[in-house]
């Protein structure tokens, strides 16, 4: 049997975003009640975006491309640049819960 974590825990929110992205793209809060693509620390995910307006995915399951070492499994400390994230090598970052990862994405807890 397969397991899937799709939908658990899913909230979002919107925001003004300036710069039209694309769904899956990791955001940071840039200014009051705006986001825009992450570098560094991120917040969530882009849903949707519409008109200089961003639905937010905040909490929930997630399925991101990564870049640089594979993450392992468990809570890891995570940086988002260019459309992926990474293990974060220094100090900052978020910690998430990576609960799969491939050759190229992993799915985490937001």
């Amino acid at each position: 049997m397969e397991t899937s974590m799709n939908g658990y825990g899913e909230n979002a929110a919107t925001f003004l975003c300036k710069t039209q992205l694309t769904p899956g793209t990791p955001v940071m809060v840039t200014a009051n009640g705006t986001v825009s693509a992450a570098s560094g620390n991120f917040c969530g995910v882009v849903l949707s975006w519409r008109d200089g307006v961003a639905a937010v995915q905040m909490e929930g399951y997630v399925q991101l491309p990564y870049s640089g070492a594979k993450p392992a499994l468990g809570y890891q400390t995570l940086t988002a640049a260019n459309g992926k994230v990474a293990v974060s090598t220094a100090d900052g970052g978020v910690q998430r819960l990576v609960v799969d990862t491939d050759s190229t994405t992993i799915g985490l807890l937001l």
